[in-house]
């Protein structure tokens, strides 16, 4: 994998189908990046779960946070990394660990080791290293077009009724169930096409 560029195709199938994120280094410090990037994901559906040693036991938006990834007690889909560089081939070695093991690492804007992908990869798992999901998701959902962001892809979805346009990115599990994220965009346009409004 070229990890100086991406497919959107690859950042997409990452995105629509991985449901639970364990974020290493989450805040709950609202001015924080971690902490608007992981309220974003909860927002569109995604399980997420925040780990910190420093405040493990307390919450975080209502999420339990766990002092390492061996501590959460269920599987989790992918790891975001929002810690230094530096910290990011002991996360993946800790990743890779767990039973099962996630589909994806990825690091967040700033974050690149290279070592640390060729072990995940070498493993099986998908990585992205320098990208914030919450961008990615934002971008390829064209939501932060509505902010005069060119986003490079086209949509033909209608605007919600009386706000912000929300779109999913379709997103199912890799059993093929269907995300409350999706659900929840298919219940709203169902209901806006029953009213006949555009």
């Amino acid at each position: 994998m070229n990890h100086d560029s991406y497919p959107d195709s690859y950042i997409r199938g990452i995105l629509n189908s991985v449901k639970t994120i364990a974020m290493v280094g989450a805040s709950e410090k609202e001015n924080r990046p971690s902490y608007f990037a992981f309220k974003y994901l909860l927002e569109r559906g995604y399980n997420m779960i925040p780990v910190n040693p420093g405040h493990a036991g307390q919450t975080m938006l209502g999420q339990r946070i766990y002092a390492r990834l061996a501590d959460i007690p269920h599987p989790v889909d992918m790891v975001d990394i929002f810690r230094s560089s530096q910290y990011a081939l002991a996360i993946v070695q800790e990743a890779l660990a767990l039973t099962p093991r996630p589909q994806v690492i990825w690091m967040q804007l700033g974050v690149r080791n290279d070592e640390a992908a060729a072990l995940a990869e070498a493993n099986g798992l998908k990585v992205v290293m320098n990208r914030c999901p919450k961008i990615e998701y934002g971008r390829l959902s064209s939501e932060i077009a509505w902010m005069g962001v060119n986003t490079r892809t086209i949509s033909s979805k209608k605007a919600t009724v009386g706000g912000i346009q929300r779109m999913s990115l379709n997103r199912t599990s890799t059993a093929g169930g269907a995300t409350e994220a999706a659900d929840r965009v298919q219940r709203e346009e169902a209901a806006i096409d029953s009213t006949g409004r555009n």
